[in-house]
């Protein structure tokens, strides 16, 4: 990456008002982009729509922090994040990445507690936000919408259960492959579809390869016909291939 680049990545533009105070109401697409809306009746959704806000965040801005009490539900209308460990004291960790059509913090949420982790802005992003007592609100009255929750809390267990795994895979190839279908996960991620808008770059960040490594393994997937390699982006070929793919021993 460029050093400039980097060097916005750990240090964002200085005098850029805080994430809140960019705050906007969301538009009729970005609204649509927010997948468990469908789940509510007319009157909880005027009221969600009435308290739901967006906001553009920039190349490496922290939208949640290690140590922050959590006052919103967020989700992502477009771009990429990352989730990560405080590497401030201790070697640093990326649990997953957060592609369109994520909500995360939850769990959270649910236990009024303070945020475990970060979240990085990892390209220029469109991060929507649900106030917590709005969403409490919904945990009162709305059975769907407590499914919809209970089912991303049962999907991201299975996603953290084989992140341990893929941590501990010595091949990169078979690495990138588990860490990409992850990615297309079609519960947690519903607005990626086949495609994920991704650069090399950003991959490498979130496996914890180099950009050269993830490019080899990338080609080595799509002569396996699992991906194929678009431009600005990954198509997935056959999801249930890149979940099993193992790289052949030589």
């Amino acid at each position: 990456m460029p050093a400039l680049a980097e060097e916005l990545r750990r240090h964002p533009p200085g005098g850029m008002p805080a994430l809140r105070q960019r705050a906007r109401q969301a538009t009729a697409a970005e609204l649509a982009m927010v997948p468990w809306l469908a789940v509510l009746s007319a009157e909880e959704r005027a009221q969600v729509v009435s308290h739901l806000q967006v906001a553009d965040a920039a190349l490496g801005e922290i939208i949640c922090k290690v140590g922050r009490p959590a006052n919103f539900w967020f989700g992502v209308i477009d771009g990429l994040l990352k989730m990560s460990n405080d590497s401030s004291e201790s070697t640093s960790i990326t649990f997953t990445g957060v592609p369109p059509g994520a909500w995360f913090g939850e769990g959270t949420l649910l236990k009024h507690e303070v945020y475990r982790y970060n979240i990085e802005v990892l390209r220029k992003s469109v991060v929507a936000g649900l106030p917590a007592a709005t969403f409490d609100w919904l945990l009162e009255r709305s059975i769907p919408f407590n499914r919809y929750v209970m089912d991303q809390l049962n999907e991201r267990l299975g996603q953290f259960i084989a992140a341990r795994q893929i941590d501990r895979l010595g091949d990169p190839d078979t690495r990138v492959a588990r860490s990409l279908a992850a990615l297309f996960h079609p519960v947690l991620y519903p607005g990626v579809g086949e495609l994920l808008r991704i650069t090399q770059q950003e991959l490498a960040y979130l496996v914890g390869l180099s950009r050269q490594r993830v490019n080899v393994a990338l080609h080595a997937l799509q002569r396996a016909r699992l991906i194929r390699i678009e431009y600005g982006g990954l198509r997935v070929l056959d999801l249930a291939g890149l979940r099993i793919f193992s790289a052949p021993r030589e």
